[in-house]
């Protein structure tokens, strides 16, 4: 079976996110609401060896709140064996600065993303005589390899779905700002045992039938939680965006994602990546009853679950 342990189910800025003063903001800080960091998971095939899917900025936090992911050898050693990347946004890269104690492991992401790291030289930091950097293939059952070539007993298949290029990298001028293809994916991750697969979907900006048709009932789903409704941080007066502009898709709403994945039978459905401002964070909220009788989960940081 895969194991699967939630690092991070927050968006980006965590919660509560360092400038702002929203209601779920106010209650982490006030201690009556569990504080979140930035959307990340680990996964094994056999308790021992960890693939990482992104490198939030708070990974240092995130790998010394997990047992399962600390050194256990002197003097230096790691569980963790590769990373993936399933997008370029600041908040699924910018911990893979942190990773640079010349540690091995495999830094897998699509040829587009690997090349954005290639072209920008602060990722120098990691050493790539210790960290290949290997392509993800698209629509094909892979196995995660180690640094050394050794087979984790992870398998990820990794596909395109809709989204938008990394916040840093739009160009304004340019259609849906310049994004293309591989600029973010989804990932359908499982082990050479297991019949079920865990879909990883922490960003997504729509949902067509052909995504929605790669699942299977055995197979888990983490999916983009971001906001609860389009319009949420403008009502809210935290920002100009819809969840549209930052490719992301509502939780509510026809067009919502409970909607959208309401007919289609799974063995579980979580949402991650959830933003300071949805108030599904809050525990007695209307939108967090919504989304329990619609057979959803809530993603939390050190949730942990199997795939079997």
């Amino acid at each position: 079976m895969l194991r699967v342990i939630v690092l991070g189910a927050a968006a980006g800025g965590g919660l509560p996110q360092w400038n702002c003063a929203c209601d779920a903001c106010r209650a982490a800080r006030d201690g009556r609401l569990a504080a979140q960091t930035q959307s990340s998971i680990a996964v094994s095939a056999d308790g021992a060896r960890w693939v990482l899917i992104n490198a939030s900025p708070d990974i240092r936090q995130q790998l010394a709140a997990v047992p399962a992911l600390q050194p256990q050898h002197f003097p230096r050693s790691t569980p963790l064996q590769a990373v993936l990347l399933t997008n370029a946004d600041v908040d699924h890269i910018a911990g893979l600065l942190s990773l640079r104690e010349a540690e091995p492991f495999a830094l897998y992401a699509t040829g587009r993303v690997q090349g954005i790291l290639a072209a920008n030289a602060v990722f120098n930091v990691l050493d790539r005589q210790l960290v290949p950097r290997r392509a993800l293939a698209l629509d094909e059952l892979q196995p995660v390899l180690t640094a050394d070539g050794s087979d984790s007993g992870v398998r990820v298949e990794a596909f395109t779905i809709p989204g938008k290029v990394a916040l840093w990298l739009e160009d304004p001028a340019a259609a849906n700002f310049g994004s293309v293809a591989e600029d973010t994916i989804g990932l359908a991750l499982s082990t050479t045992d297991s019949v079920g697969r865990l879909i990883y979907l922490p960003g997504c900006a729509a949902l067509p039938d052909a995504i929605k048709a790669r699942l299977r009932p055995g197979d888990s789903l983490l999916f983009d939680g971001t906001t609860y409704t389009d319009d949420e941080m403008i009502r809210a007066g935290l920002g100009n965006k819809t969840a549209a502009r930052m490719g992301h898709l509502p939780m509510s709403g026809a067009a919502g994602s409970i909607a959208l994945w309401r007919d289609v039978p799974l063995a579980g459905k979580r949402f991650i990546h959830i933003n300071n401002s949805n108030p599904v964070l809050l525990p007695h909220s209307p939108e967090r009853a919504a989304i329990a009788a619609a057979g959803w989960q809530l993603a939390h940081d050190g949730m942990e679950f199997s795939v079997e």
